[in-house]
């Protein structure tokens, strides 16, 4: 009778087998088997991303990073007038607004157009896709803030169509026949390439708060550990206004910020200015 100790150098700790037979002719078969063990590939974690909603994530991180060019940078919604009049002096001021802005206003707004302007996108409904993108244009409050959903809306469809372009996305904006402002413009992308919706609104305030701090952290000025303390604050407003956008209809929307709506309007006559709005 023959023992044969097998060390698998694969675990974490090192585990010994006993294996006992009637022939060292064994042996080979034992190896081989052992050997093929080894070499097979393993299967897929189960926390890994499937390929589906890996796309879906890298297509998001992407169109709604800072370095997708819609110009967001030059636009503060603003916030560069409520900073000069003093509504916004540091973080705790600079949360508070933001945290209005989310919840109270545009912020809700533009996430509720985006939902229904996918899930018409999505249906194949041209006419209330058009309904939406007009609503949608005559809710800002002011020109500034015309401007700047409207400039971003269209060089977020037209890079779109130039470097992420999808089937039946041309067709889609041709037949609206009307200007997609932001939060339209990346409803429809989204719908179109099949990134699936929950998370859209969710990445898309998160970009929209981002770019507010960024505007905020050269105005009063904030430095970058400060900035990221009120992107932390938000981050369970922002959740929570996607949400909401989330079960949502067009009958929902009204904002309450009056002061930021006013601050918008102030800001076209704003004598000194870095920013566009």
């Amino acid at each position: 009778m023959t023992t044969i100790i097998m060390i698998m150098p694969r675990m974490t700790m090192a585990t010994s087998t006993t294996i006992t037979t009637t022939s060292i002719a064994t042996i080979p078969t034992i190896t081989t088997a052992t050997s093929m063990l080894m070499t097979t590939n393993e299967p897929v974690g189960a926390g890994d991303l499937a390929e589906r909603e890996a796309a879906a994530l890298y297509r998001l991180m992407t169109w709604l990073s800072p370095a997708f060019p819609v110009g967001g940078f030059s636009y503060s919604s603003g916030i560069e007038w409520a900073v000069e009049a003093g509504d916004i002096v540091d973080t705790a001021t600079l949360a508070d607004w933001l945290d209005a802005m989310l919840g109270d206003g545009s912020g809700f707004c533009d996430a509720i157009f985006l939902v229904q302007a996918y899930r018409a996108a999505e249906a194949g409904e041209e006419t209330s896709l058009r309904d939406i993108a007009e609503l949608a244009s005559a809710f800002v409050p002011s020109r500034e803030r015309q401007l700047e959903t409207a400039s971003q809306g269209r060089a977020f469809i037209d890079i779109s169509r130039a470097a992420w372009d999808a089937d039946g996305l041309d067709a889609m904006v041709a037949a609206c026949r009307t200007p997609l402002v932001y939060p339209v413009a990346v409803g429809v992308v989204a719908a179109k390439h099949g990134v699936p919706l929950a998370p859209t609104p969710h990445a898309f305030l998160h970009a929209l708060v981002s770019n507010w701090i960024s505007a905020a952290s050269r105005l009063i000025p904030l430095g970058q550990t400060d900035s990221q303390r009120v992107l932390v604050r938000l981050e369970a407003a922002v959740a929570a206004t996607a949400n909401r956008a989330l079960n949502a209809t067009l009958d929902d929307l009204g904002s309450a910020t009056f002061r930021a709506d006013l601050a918008s309007l102030r800001h076209e006559t704003q004598y000194t200015r870095l920013f566009r709005s």
